[in-house]
This record gives C-alpha cells, structure tokens and sequence, in this order.
C-alpha cells in the first residue's frame, strides 16, 4: 500500500511541479550563478564578501524548502489523509482554493481524474474507514474546503471539474469495494449547461440511486438540491449559457428530484433556499463567479450538512 500511495505522490507530483516551474527555474539560475561565481573566484584565490555566501545558502535552502513543501501539500494529502485516524485529520480531497479554477490540479483531463479517484477509493475500500462520507459531483462539491467539513467523520470527496449526471453514473463502480455510511449527491448543473433535457437528468438521478442501493444497501443516500446561479450578475466565462437557464428551471427540476427521492427511499437535502437572494439568485456574496462558491458560500453549505446531521441522521453527526 505505500508503495502504491508513493507511485500516486509521484506521478501527481510531476503535475504540481509544472505550476511552478517557472519560480523554481529563476531560484535555481540565481542560486547556479551565486555557485560559479564562487568557484571561479576561489580559484583566483581572491577574497569573497559576505553576502555571496548568505545568497548561495539561502538559495539552496529555499530551493529544497519550497520543493518539499509543493510536495507535502499540492501531491500527496488528498490520499494520505485517508491513512490517519485522528478526528481533525480525516479529510480526503485535495487543498481546496477559494477560486475554483486556481492550480495544477484543474488541468487534469477527465480521464486522469477518474484515475485519481480510483485510486482514492482503492484505498478507503482497504483502509475502511469509520463513518466514511462521500461527496458525488461536479467541480461545486470538488472544491469544498477541507476544514469546514465535520472533523468526526473520513471525507471521501469524487467530484470532478465539468462532470454531469451521465459521467457520474458510469464511474459509480469505483464506489463498490468502499463501505460509505453516508453519500451525498450533487450533479445536474452542467447537464444543463450542455443542453441535457431534464428528462435526461431525472432519468440518471433515478439509475443513480437505483445503484446506489443495489450496490450499498446499508448507506445512507442524500440527493442534494441544484444550487442556483447568479443570472446577470454572474461573471463566470460561460454567461451566455447561464443565461439560458431560468433559475425557475432549476426550483422546478429539484421538485422533480425531490419526488424521486422519496418514491426511492432515500432523503432529499433542500440547500436551494439556502443559496437564494429576493430574486431567486445565487447572492454574487456566496459565489466567486455567478456559479462556483467561494468560502462563504461553502459555509453555507455546511451549515446545511451539520443541519441534516443534527436533525435527520443522527445527533451524533
């Protein structure tokens, strides 16, 4: 198993180098000059000022600093951390930005992601995790900050960048080996983007949960709500097709979601009221671009975990 957790660190960590390359070459060119002049100086035997030597070890040991660190943090925590067992430390997703689209890691093609995710729940179906709590969607539920997730349960994050509910239902077998006490869904919005009718969606929702059961009878299925957008106020580069999706589409789809939840047996997270300004929009205060959210919104989103923990699964949550 640490083998195969160190092969994940290092092909990821080739990715997160890449972001940073440029700032490591500049470091290393000054650091290689500070070296040559002081060889070439040492053999005229001449005498060097202070600050040479300062530039050369200071160099050097940024260098080995910042490598390790992009290292430690950027390509290997989202998988170790399902290895520990301490309350405050079970998280499992990658260090999630207030800006959805920052870092390497946004560069991965889908077929790398599910790479990535399949290896992720290769080890939480080893390791078997206590309370383990997956999060199924798209680039929303991708990026929900590490610590404002419930620091007693082992965070399973599957989110992808751009996913959509037929995707989404094709890689649900990466889920069969792992023992989830609880599973969130949340996917729809870019079915919609793309054009997707809801009969498309609903129909995927349906095969979705259907899956889900047949394959993880003991866990505790939530379909969450589609979230709304910020309609004119939305900065984000596709407007255009935002604009084409009346916020009222989407409060009837999950009307929609919400009776295949019930008729499935599984509970329904209404978050949309949650997210709504006296229009109906996603407030521009809870989003980074009229779409994705920013911290304050995420916050507003565990409010609405811990809310379902407390009040429907179970007080210990």
């Amino acid at each position: 198993m640490n083998d195969r957790l160190r092969r994940l660190g290092d092909r990821h960590l080739k990715t997160v180098l890449r972001h940073g390359r440029d700032r490591l070459w500049l470091m290393k060119q000054q650091a290689q000059w500070s070296w040559r002049h002081w060889q070439a100086s040492w053999k005229q035997r001449q005498s060097l000022p202070l600050w040479v030597y300062i530039s050369v070890a200071g160099n050097m040991l940024l260098l080995i600093f910042v490598v390790q660190l992009l290292a430690r943090q950027q390509g290997l925590n989202r998988t170790v951390a399902l290895m520990q067992t301490t309350p405050a430390s079970t998280h499992s997703s990658f260090t999630s930005p207030s800006e959805p689209d920052l870092g390497p890691t946004h560069r991965l093609t889908y077929e790398q992601w599910v790479e990535l995710l399949a290896k992720e729940a290769e080890v939480a179906a080893v390791q078997q995790p206590e309370r383990l709590t997956v999060l199924l969607g798209d680039s929303i539920s991708l990026w929900f900050p590490n610590d404002l997730l419930s620091t007693n349960r082992t965070w399973l994050n599957q989110g992808i960048s751009g996913e959509n509910s037929t995707g989404l239902l094709r890689r649900l077998n990466l889920l069969d080996q792992t023992s989830p006490d609880t599973i969130f869904l949340m996917i729809g919005i870019n079915d919609l983007l793309r054009g997707d009718s809801d009969d498309i969606i609903l129909s995927n929702h349906r095969q979705i949960i259907s899956y889900l059961q047949t394959v993880h009878p003991s866990t505790q299925i939530v379909v969450q709500s589609i979230l709304p957008h910020s309609a004119e106020a939305a900065t984000w580069e596709g407007r255009d097709r935002l604009l084409a999706i009346p916020n009222q589409r989407i409060v009837d789809l999950n009307q929609e979601l919400e009776a295949i939840a019930t008729e499935s047996g599984v509970d329904f997270l209404n978050l949309y009221p949650l997210f709504t300004d006296d229009r109906g929009n996603l407030p521009m205060s809870l989003s980074t671009d009229g779409l994705h959210l920013n911290r304050q919104g995420y916050t507003v989103w565990r409010s609405g975990l811990q809310l379902y923990f407390q009040e429907i699964a179970s007080p210990q949550g």
